[in-house]
């Protein structure tokens, strides 16, 4: 089965990338563990607070990958010597990655109270005007370094086509 793209549109070109991107999000969505939220905090910063119960520091591993943000958890200790009546605390490995936009920073981490924090950074772009020379029919092949002339057929010409 075919996937339809929004992106096939000949008026959107470049945002190959976009689509690319909406994949890799679509296909981490289905993860469900650790519980997460994301707020904005400030004009610019965001922050993902993640809920890693029973991980401690080096239990967590938190890096970047090819603008994708990876959280990694692993329990390195062993509970061999417990004997468990109910075990509803998970401490299995888990990684939860979120997709970065382009320019975003992380600018820390830190556990608290059960809670992983990683404060985000969107810097503001600044405002980019170009101005595009347009070109009059005698400079369109100036800087190319070479012409190329068509011979037309006369048969295909059109009755009011007049001869140079």
């Amino acid at each position: 089965m075919t996937r339809l793209s929004v992106f096939n549109s000949p008026l959107l070109l470049g945002f190959d990338q976009f689509e690319r991107v909406l994949d890799r999000v679509a296909k981490s969505s289905a993860e469900g563990y650790p519980p997460y939220n994301i707020e904005q905090i400030g004009e610019n910063g965001l922050r993902i607070t993640l809920a890693v119960a029973g991980f401690a520091e080096e239990d967590l591993s938190v890096t970047t990958e090819d603008n994708q943000l990876v959280i990694r958890g692993r329990q390195s200790r062993d509970d061999s010597d417990r004997v468990y009546l109910h075990r509803g605390i998970a401490t299995r490995q888990w990684q939860r990655s979120f997709v970065l936009a382009e320019g975003i920073e992380v600018k820390g981490a830190w556990l608290d109270n059960g809670l992983l924090n990683i404060d985000l950074e969107r810097p503001m772009p600044e405002p980019k005007v170009c101005q595009i020379k347009i070109q009059t029919k005698g400079d369109s092949h100036k800087g190319n370094g070479s012409t190329r002339t068509i011979d037309v057929d006369p048969r295909l010409r059109a009755p009011d086509d007049e001869d140079a």
